[in-house]
């Protein structure tokens, strides 16, 4: 088995392991407002997180091409209320146009 196989097998256990120890906390425990708080920010921080590594790099590298206008112009939808579907499709056509016009 290599190293990479290992690191996979362990981590999923770990991760496993993280989820069954969530069921068996108490249920006051995690009623209380500030572990809701908590849990919900996380959540939008690693989301945030994603977006910013998927956005701004490639290879391992800060990129900055179509997608960070992309991004931009989402966010101003999402800003409006538009729906989601709107703001996929503007986006996508935001990459898609500059990249037409020759941005990478």
């Amino acid at each position: 088995m290599t190293a990479l196989w290992l690191a996979v097998l362990l981590s999923s256990a770990a991760c496993l392991a993280l989820k069954l120890a969530g069921h068996l906390l108490p249920r006051h425990w995690l009623a209380e407002p500030r572990v809701a708080r908590t849990a919900a920010l996380v959540t939008v921080a690693l989301l945030a997180a994603l977006v910013a590594v998927q956005t701004a790099t490639a290879g391992g590298r800060l990129v900055l091409d179509a997608r960070v206008p992309a991004l931009a112009v989402a966010a101003v939808a999402l800003a409006l209320r538009a729906p989601f579907v709107v703001v996929v499709l503007l986006a996508a056509a935001t990459a898609a146009g500059l990249r037409l016009l020759g941005m990478p």
